[in-house]
């Protein structure tokens, strides 16, 4: 008999058990342990308890989940909220303004405001520069302060350092005539247009100036500035001698200003403006201000400085005006010129310039952003600035009176257009009218005040 070994190999739960069998009687016999095949419930309860912990892990992290979906836009929300917040501070901090260089130039601009303060009390003796001479000198010390310690808000400086300059710059000496004509400071009505046409060159130049002479005592001229080249730049400007000659667009003479629309001494935009027989405007591509005397047919510049150029600070209430960084003005008063900087964060800036040596006599400062409005003007010492109402309507809508540095945002003073765009908007103290070039239309109002 021949004695073998059987072996079977069942795999029960990854395990293998070896069985021994032997022959008897021509068969194989074998002992075998049905435990092997029996259910493995302690191994089944572990894994169904892991199940049940597993599922549960499951449900708490579906709720987690679930209170994110509905915290997340709540998140969302509290950080835009942050980040409008920060954004007056990350704008400051990426335009360098909380840095000691910075804060040196403001003790800088601080005693040189003081100088002239200084001077102003000198010549002209008042509690008023006396006040202004002790708030500067506390400025000075908390700017100094500042400056130490390192902490300090520059923001709030500047705008301490704003209303202390326009209140210097009105202390300082100006002409003995500077209110004369004016009963009231504040404009009060606006009439409907007493002039109406169209200019005399072509309804597609929709950009430029028109007006009269507005020396006061002088003589009486009007004058038609149309610009070409897209609308930026023009080299004549047409005279006329009478009102009448104007109205019916004869009798002109068209006045060479420059060579060529190209020339330096060309003009740039529409803020142009004519005083005493001379034009005052910006000059060709640069931050510099042309007069162009007539009479004499010479050419004097003065640079603006700081002033933004090309399209930087234009009007811009509805639609932007492009070529209109700078705007000349004439009142009571002389020559203004108004525009924008970086340095007053591209708020208007007023200044007043002496006619005839062509420099600038003082200059005051406004928190008016000048792309919100779509043009300015001058009436006793007083800038207005104007929005968009719809196509045939403006409204007078903000005042800054040089004389108190107040300004007023209360106003409402609507007056009527025939187009959307206005060009150029100019006040004449000898009749004092308003002209308005209005997409081509060359319009004029009454003024009370």
């Amino acid at each position: 008999m021949l004695s073998y070994l059987l072996v079977l190999t069942v795999i029960v739960t990854v395990e293998a058990q070896r069985i021994q069998g032997e022959q008897k009687n021509d068969s194989c016999v074998c002992k075998l342990s049905t435990s092997i095949w029996a259910f493995p419930a302690v191994r089944f309860e572990r894994i169904e308890k892991q199940v049940q912990t597993c599922e549960e892990n499951l449900t708490e992290f579906q709720k987690k989940i679930k209170d994110r979906n509905v915290q997340m836009p709540k998140i969302e929300s509290t950080l835009k909220n942050i980040k409008a917040r920060l954004a007056p501070f990350e704008y400051l901090n990426t335009n360098g303004l909380y840095n000691a260089l910075h804060l040196q130039q403001l003790i800088d601009e601080l005693n040189n405001i003081y100088s002239t303060a200084s001077d102003a009390n000198n010549k002209n003796p008042s509690k008023e520069t006396q006040d202004l001479l002790k708030e500067l000198t506390n400025a000075k010390k908390d700017a100094e302060k500042m400056y130490k310690s390192n902490v300090f808000n520059l923001e709030t400086m500047k705008s301490r350092l704003r209303d202390l300059n326009n209140r210097v710059q009105t202390c300082k000496t100006l002409p003995e005539d500077f209110r004369s004509t004016c009963h009231q400071r504040i404009m009060s009505n606006i009439s409907s247009p007493v002039v109406t046409k169209l200019n005399s060159v072509s309804k597609s130049y929709i950009s430029g100036a028109w007006g009269r002479d507005a020396k006061q005592d002088g003589k009486e001229r009007y004058w038609e500035h149309c610009l070409v080249s897209g609308h930026q730049h023009g080299n004549t400007i047409r005279m006329y001698n009478s009102y009448e000659d104007f109205m019916a667009s004869k009798n002109y003479k068209d006045e060479y200003i420059a060579s060529s629309y190209s020339h330096k001494n060309a003009v740039q935009g529409s803020g142009t403006i004519v005083y005493d027989n001379t034009v005052f405007y910006q000059c060709y591509t640069t931050a510099e201000i042309c007069s162009f005397n007539i009479t004499t047919q010479t050419t004097k510049r003065i640079k603006l400085d700081g002033a933004g150029i090309e399209n930087k600070f234009p009007f811009c209430y509805y639609s932007c005006r492009d070529w209109t960084d700078i705007d000349l003005e004439v009142d009571q008063n002389g020559v203004w010129v108004i525009y924008a900087t970086e340095e007053n964060h591209g708020n208007i800036v007023v200044s007043r310039l002496d006619p005839l040596l062509l420099n600038i006599t003082h200059t005051w400062k406004t928190q008016l952003f000048k792309r919100s409005v779509t043009s300015t003007f001058m009436v006793c010492g007083v800038l207005y600035a104007t929005r968009f109402v719809n196509t045939y309507q403006e409204e007078v809508f903000y005042a800054f009176d040089t004389i108190t540095g107040q300004e007023i945002n209360t106003l409402s003073l609507p007056f009527e257009k025939v187009s959307a765009g206005i060009a150029n908007l100019n006040y004449n103290p000898v009749d004092r009218r308003l002209y308005m070039y209005n997409d081509g239309y060359l319009l004029a109002y009454n003024t009370f005040n």
